[in-house]
């Protein structure tokens, strides 16, 4: 017995070809994202039943400013490190510690001082010890154990499953606890405040390595040299893609806020968070094959292929079904999100399906891209979500949002990374085009079927998720028979590198 356990563990753990490792490694991805993702919606469903939208919109005022401090001061030290050729990379973890340690510290200091001008600001003023308790956050983050900067760059992504899911996992058990013992926003806040007490307590149980602080100015220039696009592109991204919930929490209120963030998360966590493990592990691995321009090419698209068979879908079965899980789940309070939820689906299916181009950027050495992209898309959402929201209230955000990442943001990344790769936009866009029309006969077929049913809202949950997956696999499977879409092949190599 316990040779054929010695046997699992060896072939789970990350070993063998740059195929082999990445295989296994995005199983051990996957495995982190689904308990992960499953304990954080287990959590939001329950205390959707518990608590109100305005608590939850109070909440979401405060994790955006921890997450706008945060990104703002984004040194972007891991992905330095992982970028780095050498595998030894122990010389530059004391002072990453010292770094990151600092920056908590100034993060609680910010978020401390500027409590009650951002709570005033919002119209929120019992936001203000909320804020002030989430500072905390960052200091316990930056204690955590520098080394776990292995974790991605060996591609031992076993060690990075129990490092995240233990947090996941306190973050379930004591938001529905406190929740049930005092049914306010502070079972948010115990919540947000066990993940990384206990990942920083998981660091130096999974790795020998202890700091010190003994920085070294020489190794801080250069990680943070290299960390400084990490830092604008983490910048952008945070107005780019927090900039719409601030401003709606802002212009309208918490309530609204609340609406629309649990709309968002809803609508775009399947199908990015799916697409996160693959970039996740795409790259350190594009990283490893950067001067070889073909294999990442073929790399790319291969991942690409992988993320849109799962990710079309996913964002049309979620518009889909929104009508009926929304009060089935969560319950009738939260029925003004149905229709942006179904719109910010798409959201959704875009982000995944591009998620995988930032990492080739950045593994290439131009994480500048990210930002000069950002900046673009930041143009278009500050001269279209004022007006839209006004006339439409959180359903004109969400048009906004989806419309500018629909165009010009999809054409632009493709163009750019077909351009990198060395290929062309019509290769990229051939790996949408099949599973687009699998998702669009699955979405129409089963649409009409409700349209002259009159199923209740429970048994339209029930029938029409099993029934959307068996539409798409068998449309899926004479795609691949009539035109030689390549997902087999895809899947074979998948099961190869599994071997």
């Amino acid at each position: 017995m316990k040779g054929r356990l010695d046997k699992l563990l060896d072939w789970l753990v990350p070993s063998g070809s740059v195929l082999q490792r990445a295989v296994k490694s995005g199983m051990w991805v996957g495995f982190t994202k689904v308990a992960m993702r499953s304990s954080q919606l287990i959590m939001l469903v329950v205390l959707a039943r518990l608590l109100s939208p305005t608590q939850f919109g109070l909440m979401g005022i405060s994790l955006l400013l921890l997450s706008g401090t945060r990104k703002f001061s984004r040194f972007g030290l891991d992905a330095a490190l992982i970028q780095k050729k050498e595998e030894n990379v122990d010389s530059y973890l004391n002072t990453t510690w010292c770094l990151e340690v600092a920056r908590g510290l100034l993060l609680f200091g910010v978020l401390y001082t500027v409590a009650p001008f951002a709570a005033t600001q919002f119209g929120e003023p019992s936001a203000q010890p909320v804020i002030r308790t989430l500072g905390l956050v960052p200091v316990v983050h930056g204690l955590r154990n520098p080394a776990v900067v292995y974790f991605e760059k060996d591609l031992a992504y076993h060690k990075s499953f129990l490092y995240q899911s233990s947090g996941g996992l306190a973050q379930l058990v004591v938001g529905i606890g406190y929740a049930l013992y005092s049914p306010t926003v502070w079972a948010l806040v115990a919540a947000s405040l066990a993940k990384p007490a206990i990942r920083t307590t998981s660091s130096y149980l999974l790795d020998d390595f202890r700091p010190w602080p003994s920085p070294d100015l020489g190794a801080a220039r250069e990680l943070i040299q290299f960390g400084k696009w990490m830092t604008g592109g983490s910048i952008l991204g945070f107005i780019s893609t927090e900039g719409d919930d601030a401003f709606v929490g802002w212009f309208l209120s918490a309530t609204a806020l609340g609406f629309y963030q649990y709309a968002y998360r809803m609508a775009d966590m399947p199908a990015t968070q799916m697409s996160t493990v693959l970039s996740q592990v795409a790259f350190p691995t594009y990283s490893a094959m950067q001067e070889d321009i073909a294999d990442v090419r073929s790399a790319v698209l291969q991942t690409t292929r992988l993320t849109a068979f799962f990710a079309f879908p996913m964002a049309f079965g979620i518009a889909l079904v929104a009508p009926s899980f929304v009060p089935v789940v969560l319950g009738e309070q939260w029925t003004p999100m149905v229709v942006p939820m179904q719109i910010l689906a798409f959201y959704g299916l875009f982000h995944a399906v591009t998620r995988n181009f930032g990492e080739l950027w950045k593994s290439q050495g131009r994480p500048d891209i990210q930002v000069k992209v950002g900046l673009l898309r930041i143009t278009c959402l500050a001269i279209l979500l004022w007006p839209a929201t006004a006339a439409w209230g959180i359903t004109g955000t969400a048009l906004v949002v989806t419309g500018v990442y629909l165009f010009p943001m999809l054409p632009l990344d493709v163009y750019i990374t077909a351009d990198m790769l060395e290929t062309t936009s019509s290769q990229l866009y051939r790996e949408f085009s099949y599973p687009l029309v699998g998702a669009a006969t699955m979405f129409g077929s089963l649409w009409y079927v409700r349209s002259i049913t009159a199923w209740s809202p429970l048994v339209e949950l029930v029938v029409l998720i099993p029934a959307g997956a068996v539409v798409y696999v068998t449309v899926s499977l004479l795609l691949e028979e009539q035109f030689e879409w390549g997902i087999k092949r895809m899947f074979g190599m998948v099961v190869k590198g599994i071997r």
